[in-house]
């Protein structure tokens, strides 16, 4: 029998408003899209929160034996701040700020992207496309919804008919709770609004002005596609017309997520997605996070210290736990003092992980810990409170303490449930990681690559170049790069 057959999942759909019994589409597999990050600057502090909440569903439905295909993309072409001006396209005004190819953006700001991910311990998406790789399936999608009356084309561009998408019996606006009414007369005066026949009409297809970059031919002429667009392809492509989960941030349920709806329905006739899912923002001393008013620090900066908001830096993991101390529909305010709070927590739980490890059995159990896992399950199934599961963690380190003091006891079989479980929802669910376990593994892993390079370098002064290239090239390969010197060889992670 599989895990989630004992368990009641409910997840809160922000289509219906209301917690559901979460029931997939196909038993026992989940198909889950989360929109990821678009690549033309380091990653967000508020964008990592949102993409370790899904990263925290992946692994609480994977436990539950569910077989899982998690898409998370990467938005590398098209998108604008606003369906008109290509001036507002970020890629390519990165691209000419930083006087690069914009494809030497997105590579740049995704190896950020994967790194900072790495250090925070998210687990990779089975499948992770981009959306320049799935120009095709655009196009495909655009010429189908002309073909149905939903889009129609103007001066090179193609646009989605939202009026006519309303007079069809269908809702644009039920994501978000709006109507077309004050849709249409709350839409600023843009760029291309003379090409549409609404006010409220989205781009699917934009036409490339001389100027711009990153372009693509289409039926239609050199162009690229509407932000919108992208995630519907690529959703559909891997997961099917209907599938069970989508999510991201608060901030992508208007105008983005509605545009999925009403592209996925205007194709399919049916909703593209079962449970929609948003996570909430992130805020600093209880202000927004922006980089105009300076309240603003990036991943890195956080973990090294080099910054002018917290006194010392601080692991990934204790910013981690940090995060997950909230639920993920809840806004999140950071500071020092919340932050410092936060370490002594994480090392409080650390600490008993570890002694638990030491603990004796004896005759009989004076705590039922079967009941103690099942609340811990029974939070995580109340659409995934961390916050309540954590409360249940530090009830076990309790325990823990009590049995050091010999003032509880538990028996063999117990003590293995508690051990298991404890470090299950710790380490598998919540994706925490023990920092000075992973520094003593950082201390070998350095040890074991500086003995390559003296290797390398014995293989390099007995002219054993084949011997030195492969050395160098087996790290590449492992994402090491190695770069010589006068002063000798470094390597970098």
């Amino acid at each position: 029998m599989q895990l989630y057959q004992n368990q009641t999942l409910k997840i809160y759909n922000s289509l219906t408003g209301e917690k559901e019994l979460f029931k997939p589409v196909h038993e026992g597999h989940i198909g889950m899209y989360v929109c990821g990050p678009t690549v033309y600057s380091n990653v967000h502090l508020g964008n990592c929160r949102t993409f370790m909440s899904f990263d925290m569903v992946y692994r609480y439905i994977k436990h539950l034996d569910y077989k899982v295909r998690y898409i998370r993309n990467i938005t590398d072409a098209g998108h604008l701040t606003d369906d008109g001006n290509v001036e507002n396209d970020r890629f390519v005004k990165q691209s000419r700020l930083e006087k690069l190819e914009p494809m030497e953006v997105v590579q740049k700001y995704t190896v950020d992207f994967h790194r900072v991910l790495q250090l925070f311990n998210l687990l990779p998406p089975t499948i992770e496309p981009t959306a320049t790789g799935h120009i095709i399936e655009q196009i495909e999608i655009t010429q189908k919804l002309i073909e149905t009356g939903f889009a129609y084309e103007s001066n090179g561009s193609v646009y989605f008919d939202v009026l006519e998408y309303n007079k069809r019996g269908l809702n644009y606006g039920e994501l978000s709770n709006r109507n077309i009414d004050e849709l249409l007369a709350n839409t600023r005066d843009l760029d291309g609004q003379d090409e549409k026949r609404n006010a409220a009409d989205f781009a699917l297809w934009k036409k490339a002005s001389p100027a711009h970059i990153m372009r693509w031919t289409s039926p239609w002429g050199d162009g690229f596609p509407g932000w919108h667009l992208e995630c519907t392809a690529m959703s559909t492509k891997y997961l099917g017309q209907n599938f069970d989960i989508h999510g991201g941030g608060m901030d992508l349920k208007f105008p983005h997520h509605e545009c999925e709806i009403a592209q996925g329905k205007a194709c399919n006739s049916h909703s593209p997605v079962n449970y929609w899912m948003h996570a909430n923002m992130l805020t600093m001393n209880s202000q927004r996070m922006s980089k105009s008013t300076g309240n603003y620090i990036l991943p890195m900066e956080l973990f090294d210290g080099n910054n002018d908001f917290f006194e010392k830096p601080f692991h990934p993991s204790v910013v981690r736990f940090c995060f997950l101390q909230a639920h993920y529909r809840s806004i999140l305010d950071i500071s020092n003092e919340g932050m410092l709070a936060s370490e002594k927590g994480y090392n409080r739980l650390m600490e008993a992980v570890s002694d638990l490890n030491k603990l004796n059995s004896a005759n009989q159990s004076t705590i039922d810990i079967k009941g103690w896992q099942q609340s811990c399950y029974d939070a995580m199934n109340d659409d995934f409170n961390t916050p309540i599961l954590i409360a249940q963690l530090f009830e076990a380190v309790r325990y823990i303490n009590l049995i050091k003091e010999a003032k509880e006891s538990l028996t063999t079989e117990d003590l293995d449930t508690l051990k298991t479980a404890l470090n299950t929802f710790v380490f598998d669910i919540l994706g925490l990681q023990d920092k000075n376990e992973a520094s003593s593994n950082n201390d070998k892993l350095e040890g074991v690559i500086n003995m390559l390079i003296t290797m390398r370098n014995e293989a390099r002064a007995n002219k054993n170049w084949a011997l030195s290239d492969e050395i160098r090239d087996k790290l590449n390969d492992l994402g090491i790069l190695l770069k010589d010197g006068k002063d000798g060889t470094t390597f970098t992670l």
